[in-house]
């Protein structure tokens, strides 16, 4: 935690103006989405085609 002896323990906890926890926040949750996608899509991959049976 920062010292500023204007500010109490509260104000010195929150965000700043730049939104850094916001950017971290968000870039986190779109890395976690493209990991998934791109296990879902190995694993998919991975998987033999189904069968279709043949129309009589």
């Amino acid at each position: 935690m920062t010292y500023d002896p204007h500010k109490s323990t509260t104000e010195v906890r929150q965000g700043n103006k730049r939104r850094m926890n916001l950017r971290v926040l968000v870039i986190s949750l779109i890395g976690i989405i493209v990991l998934f996608a791109i296990i879902y899509f190995v694993y998919m991959a991975g998987q033999p085609m189904p069968e279709i049976p043949a129309q009589p």
